[in-house]
Formats: C-alpha cells, structure tokens, sequence
C-alpha cells in the first residue's frame, strides 16, 4: 500500500529557532532605533484626507463651470481650516491620559467646527449672493460626507494602531 512520508523528508531543512537573535545564519538583525521611535509613512493617508483631496481638485470645475467661485472657496477654506484644527486638537487630545478631557476636546472641535461652517455659510449668503451661500453649504455637506464615510471605514483599522 501508499504511505504517508515523514514530515522530514518534506522538509530536510531545519527550521530556525523561534527567537531569531540566537545567532542563527541569516536571522533578521534588529533594527537600530525602536518601532515607536521609527518613521512610519501612512499607507491610507489619501483615504483619510480624501474630503479635502476632494475640495481641492473640484477647483477648477467649479472655476470652468462657472459656478459660485466666493462661496466656493469661502467654504473650502472654512472646511479645509476645521480639518486642519480638528487634526491638531485630536493629536492634542491624545496627550490627556483622562479619557473626560480628550471626549471634551473633541466635543469642543466638533461644535467649533459646526459654528465655522455655519457662520461661513450664513456669512457667504449675506455678503454675496445667495447662490454664493447655497455653494457653501452644498461643498460642506459633500465634504461632510466623505468626511464621515472614510471616518467610518478607518476607525477600526485604527483601533490598535497608533499614529504620529
């Protein structure tokens, strides 16, 4: 009858030790620095910014299309000003051992963020046209919702990773 061979002869090489700094030929050398203290590029960096890869690249279609360029810009720059504080002030927060004081930080941004967007919007409207307004709140809420779908999508990829 047919039987089964050995798992040495599969495999004739021997495997390396578990612990690769036994000395083992050809055992991965540790790095110099520690991982934490390593540069790391973030592979979804496009991903997560990509409302405001979104607001900057539309430019020039809004500009050939002829649409309201004030409120346009007036609202990718208040969208694109409440990224930028919203990213220092979560980096902030993550510097708060007390969980109260980071939730706190970020209710405070969320809320500010709401207040300048609003404002540029009501702003827009007055001081321009009404068309400019409608823009505002038209690229805010397109902005938004990127903003929140890629927010909902990484979130648990990025439980257990730290950032920079």
């Amino acid at each position: 009858g047919w039987s089964r061979p050995s798992m040495r002869t599969l495999n004739p090489t021997p495997r390396p030790p578990s612990d690769p700094a036994r000395g083992w030929p050809g055992a991965a050398i540790s790095p110099a620095m520690s991982s934490a203290a390593m540069p790391t590029s973030d592979l979804l960096f496009a991903v997560r910014y990509l409302d405001v890869l979104i607001v900057l690249l539309a430019a020039p279609f809004v500009v050939l299309m002829g649409a309201p360029v004030l409120g346009y810009v007036a609202g990718g720059a208040a969208w694109i000003l409440s990224r930028v504080l919203g990213v220092w002030a979560e980096r902030w927060a993550r510097t708060h051992k007390d969980a109260r004081g980071q939730v706190g930080i970020g209710f405070a941004v969320l809320m500010g963020s709401a207040w300048l967007l609003g404002l540029t919007i009501l702003l827009v409207g007055i001081k321009g046209e009404r068309e400019d307004g409608l823009m505002a709140a038209l690229l805010a809420l397109v902005a938004f919702t990127v903003y929140f779908a890629t927010t909902l999508l990484l979130r648990p990829t990025e439980r257990n990773t730290p950032r920079p």
